[in-house]
């Protein structure tokens, strides 16, 4: 090998994390991406409301399996993914999982009250958590 190939062939082993983590990074918007018609429309559906009623329930973050929703599987991965674009919810690769989190400090920033409100209102309308 000369010491070229050697060089190339060092630096494409040290960006090989780099670009696996990069691979296992999920989209999200930022802060002022987040917009209220779509946080409205996540938060409209019952399957969704489910998880953010869950995930404000708890204070860790929690992975999609913990989830016990009436849906198949890829109805729950586009229902999570729905959030996730909206901006409801973080997610985060751990091992193979995915870890779910309430953006609750950006929801807050942008529409003071909004999840609370939306809470309290599934809570006297049924729903089954505390929130």
């Amino acid at each position: 090998m000369t010491e070229q190939s050697v060089q190339e062939e060092q630096a494409r082993r040290s960006a090989a994390p780099e670009t696996r983590a990069d691979a296992r990074r999920l989209p999200h918007p930022t802060r002022l991406e987040i917009r209220l018609e779509g946080v409205l429309q996540a938060l409209a559906d019952p399957v969704r409301l489910q998880v953010v009623r869950e995930l404000a329930a708890d204070t860790e973050e929690l992975p999609c399996s913990f989830f016990d929703l009436p849906v198949s599987k890829s109805t729950t991965t586009y229902h999570f993914r729905v959030l996730r674009e909206s901006g409801v919810i973080r997610q985060t690769y751990q091992g193979t999982a995915k870890l779910n989190a309430l953006r609750e400090e950006d929801l807050e920033a942008l529409f003071p009250g909004l999840l609370g409100c939306v809470l309290a209102a599934d809570k006297r309308q049924g729903g089954t958590d505390d929130a």
